[in-house]
Formats: structure tokens, C-alpha cells, sequence
């Protein structure tokens, strides 16, 4: 298997910020945190108040690469998806009406981030075999920490959290902090 380059070598190759510099795109997910795998995507958040912009400008810059396509969700906003390849990782562009720091996405990996600091190189083996066991993110994040009901609920309801109930958290799963 070949291997790809840093995420951030497929981010330079498509002139990252670049053109999505006036939708204040955030790279979020597992390439930022460190916990990909060989099946992982990189996510870039932006702030799309004007989804048809954010698709024009994809059009633009990205139809050429391989695996391109733009959707719009029916729903929630109507978000546009951009997906296509670079450097041969997957990038998944979401652009949402909201601003990337109240997106669902970003709260998630911003709780994450937050998480892996405070729980340190225990935390991470364990969700690192959590994922490796076949587990996307938030669901390995909410099995290693014994949360209840939909994963991804529940790390929206971790992400209010300050860094104390983040380390009790820690403590009730029996995670070093």
C-alpha cells in the first residue's frame, strides 16, 4: 500500500486556505488529532452563510481532482458537501450557514482535541484501539469513555464541559489524568 503524504501536504496541494480563506475553513477530525487511520478523510468546516458560493468556488478550484462532487443536504440548513481526492487522501469539505465554532463537527473535535490533552498518551491508545477495532471517532471516544445512547450526542454534551468535568469524565473511565 502507498503511503499518502501529511494531511497537510494534501491541504498545500489544493492551495489551502486559498479561495476558501473568505469561508474561514478549519481542518477538523482525526488528521488534526492524530488518530487517523488508512480509511480516514480530512474534513474542512467552513462558514457558508451563501452555500451556492461555497459550491461555485469548489467548481472552480477543485472539479479536476479526482473523485469530485458537490451535494446539498435537504435539511438542517441545507450544507454543502464537496468531496474529491488530493495527495491521496479524501477531503470532505462542509460548508454550513453556521459559524464553524457552533457547528456540530467542530464541537465535536474541539472536545476531542480538549479530551486528548487532559487524558494524555492513555487516552490515546485506547481510542486509537478503539478506531483500530473499527470504531469512527466519536463512537471509539464515547465507548472509551463509558458514555450512554448516541455517541455523537453524547460528545456534543461532553463538548460543554469545562476542563474539570472533562477530567472527572476521565477519572469515572478510568483514564490517567
Amino acid at each position: 500500500m502507498t503511503r499518502r503524504p501529511p494531511y497537510q501536504e494534501a491541504l498545500r496541494r489544493i492551495g489551502y486556505p486559498g479561495r476558501l480563506a473568505g469561508f474561514d475553513p478549519h481542518p477538523a477530525g482525526t488528521p488534526p488529532l492524530g488518530l487517523d487511520r488508512a480509511e480516514s478523510d480530512i474534513d474542512l468546516l467552513c462558514h457558508a452563510p451563501d452555500p451556492e458560493a461555497l459550491a461555485a468556488v469548489a467548481w472552480a478550484d477543485f472539479r479536476h481532482l479526482p473523485g469530485f462532487s458537490v451535494h446539498r443536504w435537504c435539511g438542517d440548513g441545507r450544507p454543502v458537501v464537496v468531496r474529491f481526492v488530493s495527495a491521496g487522501w479524501p477531503v470532505e469539505i462542509f460548508g454550513s450557514p453556521l459559524p464553524v465554532a457552533e457547528q456540530p463537527g467542530w464541537r465535536h473535535f474541539e472536545a476531542e482535541r480538549r479530551l486528548l490533552a487532559l487524558g494524555g498518551p492513555g487516552l490515546r491508545r485506547q481510542v486509537i484501539g478503539a478506531r483500530d477495532r473499527g470504531l469512527k471517532t466519536e463512537p471509539a471516544f464515547a465507548a472509551v469513555l463509558g458514555l450512554d445512547g448516541d455517541p455523537y450526542a453524547a460528545m456534543l454534551a461532553v463538548a460543554d464541559l469545562d476542563d474539570d468535568g472533562l477530567r472527572r469524565l476521565l477519572r469515572r473511565a478510568k483514564v490517567c489524568v
